[in-house]
């Protein structure tokens, strides 16, 4: 083919790769009520690469592979850089440097660093998300032992409080962060809790008035004097023996208010 017939070809193909970033600029507003997955978490729902390519299986699996790793180098540097610097300090050069990509590849992928800072704050949720089988045939008091155990091992793991200083810190100016990590990390964990004391409730267990207002109240009982020192660095990650001991009075606290008594 001569190298006019090749023109409008390759006209045709910048203007497919110019739609394809206008398209990912307009995505980045996305509210958070639409996000599904951790894929699209801040909006940041790119389209794939595989559209600027031929549509051939081989080659796409190995073009979105290509850019689910490159996300990731571009989170885990940003998350450095945020950590050492903190949000007000950290700018896209030093993510870009961090990261080792160039800034073209970073804005890209996120528009600025509000969007990338979000990514990184719901991807750190998401991974320690907290999950508890509420086993119909365990007796009361050991479901709520072995529940405030595990959800104080999750809050106070060592090194997993990165996120919630991060939180904590950009919340007032990044409301949205803020409520995202909420709903995740402490909504989802009560809602789920809530859920059990109802049942128990329906089977003339305990007596409570408002099983959401009574699983958010155990969950603070769970946390007294171990997760406040842990999270304003105080004091290290609680030992097992100290969770132990702190939930065991919780769960005395808890049931001496709310266990039907015969």
């Amino acid at each position: 083919m001569t190298q006019g017939g090749n023109q409008p070809l390759q006209a045709s193909n910048r203007e497919r790769i110019s739609r394809q970033k206008t398209k990912t600029s307009g995505q980045v507003g996305v509210d958070w009520g639409d996000i599904k997955g951790l894929s699209e978490l801040c909006g940041a729902s790119f389209p794939r690469l595989e559209a600027m390519v031929p549509m051939d299986r081989t080659s796409a699996h190995f073009v979105g592979d290509d850019e689910s790793l490159k996300r990731r180098q571009i989170l885990d540097g940003a998350c450095k850089v945020f950590v050492d610097l903190g949000f007000d300090g950290a700018s896209m050069g030093d993510i870009a440097r961090t990261a080792g990509v160039s800034k073209g590849t970073l804005y890209f992928y996120f528009a600025d660093k509000c969007r990338l800072f979000e990514a990184i704050v719901e991807e750190a949720v998401e991974r320690r998300r907290f999950a508890f089988y509420f086993d119909p045939t365990r007796d009361l008091k050991t479901t709520l032992r072995k529940f405030g155990e595990a959800y104080i091992g999750t809050l106070c793991r060592p090194g997993g409080a990165s996120a919630a200083r991060m939180v904590f810190a950009i919340a007032e100016r990044m409301p949205q962060v803020g409520r995202r990590y909420y709903e995740l990390a402490v909504q989802k964990t009560a809602n789920c809790l809530a859920e059990y004391l109802d049942e128990r409730v329906k089977q003339r267990e305990l007596v409570i008035d408002d099983c959401q207002l009574a699983a958010m109240q155990f969950m603070s009982l769970c946390q007294a004097s171990l997760f406040l020192p842990f999270i304003y660095q105080v004091a290290p990650a609680p030992s097992q023996e100290r969770i132990t001991r702190v939930v065991d009075d919780a769960v005395r606290v808890f049931l001496a208010a709310h266990a039907v008594t015969i």
